[in-house]
């Protein structure tokens, strides 16, 4: 990361009113890579805050690492951008999740080369489109925010807006590394024409297939036997086989064909000896009159299982039966594919090699999408420049949309292609009792060395090994701490002093920290939280945009729990009329529990001063029927539904919690006092803490499409129930 306008030692401009007070100020940091956040770097003289004995707070002790949140995700993609993944295969960033293995890539002495990388988290936005089209076909629909790695180095679509720091962006001289789509879109359909293709090609390249005469053994005439069987020693291509017949109407047997020995992998084989499925399958694999660009894809694929390879930059595909060569090429042709004929080896076989590089055998794989992963392999591929990637224009295509950003452990992706930076992982937790305002989202402080000050804090005589709460005030695993790191200093020193903790969030890097989490928990009493709100994706976006959708944080939970983690789920606030109806509830709860949680915290929604004015104005913009409703739930100055909405909620929400087993009546391991527990049980908890509502938040919300949900009292019941 390139750091820009930094000052040692004093604060700049850009900071939070009294925070050039502060003593223990190092610097005040703005970077590209977080537009519009200054991040002031403190050494902080206390790691442990204590909790005054007034609060309501069921724990003593937290830790802060970070004061104010990052909201503001300055990436992001369309959603049906293709990531290149783990397997060789891509898929649409819009379905990618945190734990799944993309390709990335990591600079290794002179060259950049093709790694595996994992996913820590993913999330929506929306943000104003441009579309950049390279020479080759290739197009790209990105943030202006957004960067791609030319042979200059990392660029923005887009220029700096006026004002702010100058940054390199792209232009029609420059030139993006990777290999491109060359136009065509990956299509992972199978329609019949592509299995019958690919059965084909696969029966053809590698099957047995015989009907033979054999004489009887008393001697008396003969018998017609008939024999199929495909053995292979890649189970993804013999799965597909089977279950591409089985579509066909022919059942097969499975059963082991060769042992595997030192030298050799098992192989397994699929059998049959019925007449009808011979009958069947000799009639599948016919050589069409006319065959179809599908046809062609599904047969490409197959004959690539059965008889290709890729290796030393070379994909090739032998045989030695002249017509299936022929086919071969034909196919080649029918998809626009170069290639040359070998000449024939001493053995008789012919190999057919693609020409146009990695490129070429890109666009093959993808529109191909053959079965065996291992022949798609990537890793160690140097990054080279040698496709027509031009960027032949940047288009603005005047409109805000959805987009989507990941985060990988090696900082970038190949979408569509092209090696493409990625956002650092983002969480944001808005329980919170900052300033709700712009300064909550773009000044945020950094306790650089909290690890370094709670250890100490740690080791003192009086320490009593209270439990210690992480994530009541600002999220630990907010945007900021992909950059600094913070959490994994203070667990290790909470788990060698032996000290119980909790931790709540909605930031997926969590897991990230799994491994180490996990460890510590051997030692201490550790205790897992995520925080869902809402789990309609429309909704959720607009008001908490940016943050990782209700999908990203609940595979968190699976990832937890599959840990040996009994998370519980804050399932705060509940938006009258919005999300409170039972339909949605009920939708919830199976969802986490699905997760793999085991209990449920609710509460309604707090409005809070500054958030409830613009809230109101909003509902008076689109919602005008919703107002009275609201100002009988939360008059003059009440920022917390009143105790008959919060009654009635609870007649609603408790039994819901029963049913699906996540009122916390079957959890009987959480020491008396741990902090998330202490939290779930308190009833005031089940008030809700205050929802802040930043002033992106506000923006987003104004645009706010959703009707009261069926099943929630209506505005004419306000008087009725509340």
């Amino acid at each position: 990361m390139r750091w820009q306008g930094q000052e040692l030692g004093v604060a700049d401009a850009a900071a939070l009113p009294g925070l050039e007070q502060l003593n223990g100020l190092v610097r005040s940091v703005t970077t590209p890579e977080f537009a519009g956040v200054t991040f002031h770097e403190v050494l902080c003289k206390s790691a442990l805050n204590h909790v005054p004995s007034a609060s309501a707070m069921p724990f003593d002790w937290t830790v802060n690492p970070y004061r104010g949140c990052s909201h503001a995700c300055v990436y992001c993609l369309d959603p049906d951008t293709l990531v290149l993944m783990g397997d060789g295969l891509s898929k649409r960033i819009g379905d990618v999740c945190a734990g799944d293995e993309v390709i990335g890539t990591r600079r290794e002495g002179a060259y950049r080369r093709y790694v595996r990388a994992t996913v820590s988290a993913q999330w929506s936005t929306r943000k104003r489109a441009y579309r950049v089209t390279l020479a080759d076909g290739t197009e790209l629909v990105a943030s202006g925010d957004h960067r791609f790695l030319t042979e200059r180095g990392w660029k923005y679509v887009r220029p700096a807006p006026a004002g702010a720091p100058q940054r390199p962006f792209l232009t029609t001289n420059n030139k993006l590394m990777g290999f491109g789509t060359g136009g065509v879109v990956a299509d992972s359909t199978e329609t019949g024409a592509y299995r019958t293709g690919y059965l084909s090609g696969m029966i053809r390249g590698d099957a047995m297939i015989l009907r033979r005469s054999y004489p009887r053994s008393t001697g008396r005439g003969s018998y017609v036997a008939s024999r199929f069987r495909l053995a292979l020693a890649d189970g993804e291509a013999l799965d597909r086989s089977r279950g591409f017949l089985e579509a066909a109407g022919v059942k097969t047997t499975l059963r082991m064909f060769t042992a595997a020995t030192v030298h050799r992998r098992e192989v397994n084989a699929i059998f049959t000896s019925r007449a009808a499925d011979f009958d069947a399958i000799t009639e599948l694999i016919g050589w069409p009159d006319s065959p179809s660009s599908e046809w062609s894809r599904g047969f490409l694929a197959g004959i690539f299982d059965a008889e290709g390879s890729c290796s030393r930059g070379i994909l090739r595909i032998s045989n030695s039966d002249e017509r299936i060569l022929a086919e071969i090429a034909g196919a080649l042709r029918r998809h626009d594919f170069a290639f040359v004929e070998e000449p024939l080896r001493p053995n008789g076989v012919r190999d057919i090699c693609l020409l146009g590089g990695l490129p070429a055998r890109r666009r093959f794989l993808e529109l191909t999408r053959p079965a065996i992963t291992r022949k798609l392999n990537l890793v160690g591929d140097t990054v080279k420049s040698d496709a027509p990637l031009r960027v032949v224009s940047i288009e603005d295509l005047g409109e805000t949309v959805d987009m989507v950003d990941i985060t990988t452990s090696t900082g970038d992706f190949v979408a569509n292609g092209v090696i493409s930076h990625n956002c650092f992982a983002r969480g944001t937790h808005e329980y919170l009792e900052l300033d709700a305002g712009r300064d909550f989202d773009t000044q945020v402080v950094v306790k650089v060395n909290v690890a370094e000050v709670l250890q100490k804090e740690l080791r003192r005589g009086n320490w009593q090994r209270d439990p210690v709460m992480l994530g009541t005030n600002t999220d630990p695993y907010q945007r900021a701490e992909g950059r600094y790191k913070l959490m994994p200093g203070i667990v290790s020193a909470l788990t060698e002093s032996g000290t119980p903790f909790s931790i709540l969030t909605k930031g997926t890097l969590l897991r990230r920290d799994l491994p180490m989490l996990k460890d510590a928990a051997a030692d201490v009493h550790v205790t897992l939280a995520m925080s869902i709100a809402v789990f309609d994706d429309e909704l959720q976006h607009l008001i908490e945009p940016g943050t990782p959708n209700a999908t990203a944080r609940l595979e968190t939970v699976r990832a937890a729990t599959e840990a040996g983690f009994r998370v519980t789920v804050f399932l705060m606030p509940i938006i009258p009329h919005l999300t409170d109806s039972i339909a949605a509830i009920d939708h919830a709860l199976t969802r986490i529990k699905e997760a793999g949680a085991v209990r449920v915290v609710y509460g309604a929604l707090h409005l809070r001063p500054g958030a409830k004015q613009w809230f109101l104005q909003w509902l008076a913009e689109r919602h005008p029927e919703l107002v009275s409703s609201y100002r009988g739930l939360y008059p003059g100055a009440t920022s917390t539904a009143p105790k008959a909405y919060r009654t009635w909620l609870a007649k609603r929400v408790r039994p819901l919690l029963r049913v699906h087993g996540l009122d916390g009546s079957a959890e009987d391991e959480s020491p008396r006092g741990a902090p998330v527990s202490g939290l779930a049980d308190r009833a005031d908890a089940r008030s809700a803490p205050p929802i802040v509502t930043t002033s992106r938040g506000r923006a987003a919300a104004a645009s706010l499409r959703a009707a009261p949900a069926r099943g929630t009292p209506g505005p004419e019941a306000s008087a009725r129930l509340f």
